[in-house]
């Protein structure tokens, strides 16, 4: 049975002898019910009205049923969006999260609705986006870390989430990442490891997991590598063994 079909066997169809739109849409084949109509308590309907009659958005932006002032938002000129930006429903706050011009998302920083937040984390300016950094909700400070400017990272990485921080170690300028030397999460370490100054590799070299110290070992000047032939796992030793030989061969001759 195809999807139409189907809609209209599920939801009720609309009066339309007491619509508005009878008498000039109906008549028209502007509007159909069960499949293009705005009385309707389906989305889908809803939103196939307003897509061949956008002119009619206005008039129910502040409809009482959510899902039609959500959907009307969608097709709405944008001077009419900023009534709507502290309406009671989530779902037409997200629509103007994608919709309203940047001056306007400030008002939406601090929404309560998370996924509100995480779009205006996404569109927001770089400079108003580290006030989002503090948000109580991890998603949002992923987006943040994403998109912050890299010297603007250093408020982020001691973050309590470690999504947020494996974003920062793979971001922030490598100068700095010794503030993350020791984090609590060895992926992160490792990240740390691999992008890290080679002068500052020593501040990673004893780690506690033998992955960080190979990472280490792959990279380190020659008298770092001196220190990783003893180190207690076979597969770091091997590696600083190796790199030192590759090293050594790569030095150019010296004339006697």
């Amino acid at each position: 049975m195809p999807a139409a079909d189907l809609e209209t066997d599920l939801t009720p169809l609309a009066d339309c002898g007491a619509c508005r739109f009878r008498a000039n849409l109906l008549s028209q084949g502007a509007c159909k019910p069960g499949d293009c109509c705005v009385a309707a308590n389906s989305g889908r309907q809803i939103d196939r009205f307003f897509k061949a009659n956008p002119q009619f958005a206005p008039d129910y932006a502040q409809d009482g049923f959510w899902e039609r002032r959500a959907i009307a938002a969608r097709y709405l000129p944008t001077n009419l969006l900023p009534p709507l930006l502290k309406d009671p429903d989530e779902a037409v706050r997200r629509v103007l999260a994608y919709r309203v011009p940047f001056d306007l998302l400030i008002q939406l920083r601090n929404d309560s609705d998370r996924e509100v937040r995480i779009t205006v984390a996404d569109r927001l300016p770089e400079e108003e986006l580290e006030a989002m950094a503090d948000d109580p909700d991890y998603l949002v400070r992923v987006y943040v870390a994403r998109r912050l400017p890299q010297g603007r990272l250093f408020r982020l990485v001691a973050d309590p989430d470690s999504e947020v921080r494996r974003i920062v170690a793979t971001r922030i300028p490598a100068v700095s990442l010794g503030l993350m030397a020791h984090d609590a999460e060895v992926e992160i370490r490792r990240i740390v490891a691999q992008r890290m100054e080679i002068e500052d590799l020593a501040l990673i070299s004893k780690d506690p997991d033998w992955t960080v110290r190979y990472e280490v070992a792959l990279r380190a000047a020659p008298d770092l590598l001196q220190s990783l032939l003893d180190d207690p796992e076979e597969e770091v030793r091997l590696a600083a063994s190796q790199c030192l030989e590759n090293n050594t061969s790569h030095e150019p001759a010296h004339n006697e």
